[in-house]
């Protein structure tokens, strides 16, 4: 079980902004955020839901991007607007929403990348 991911960014202002627009249609917020003093290694963001922070985001080490992250989405309206959002805040299109039947009858998602050319994913596995 996956308990938290983070990977570096290039611009953590603007990947900061990006993540907060994008994710917030999937109810995952910033939850909480370090200083290079605490960490000794940066600035680092946290975001998640239900005050559990598990996708993070920080500007200490080198970023690879190419990262494929994907987020469940209670429902495929939320992944329609995950989508939008992260296009309206700054992605690139890597995959409209829409059905994934190679992957099974039901898999809806959304691919966009972020500014450091992660491939960010919001999926729902529901019939609908």
């Amino acid at each position: 079980m996956l308990d938290h991911i983070g990977f570096a960014v290039t611009d953590y202002a603007r990947a900061k902004a990006f993540y907060a627009a994008a994710l917030a249609p999937l109810s995952i917020g910033l939850l909480f955020e370090v200083t290079p003093e605490q960490t000794r290694a940066g600035s680092h963001a946290g975001f998640g839901k239900d005050g559990r922070p598990f996708f993070w985001i920080g500007d200490s080490g080198t970023p690879v991007g190419g990262v494929h992250i994907a987020l469940t989405a209670s429902s495929r309206a939320d992944v329609d607007a995950f989508y939008h959002a992260a296009i309206g805040a700054g992605g690139r299109d890597n995959g409209a929403p829409g059905l994934r039947p190679h992957y099974h009858a039901d898999y809806y998602g959304a691919f966009v990348f972020d500014a450091d050319g992660n491939n960010i994913e919001a999926v729902c596995h529901r019939a609908e």
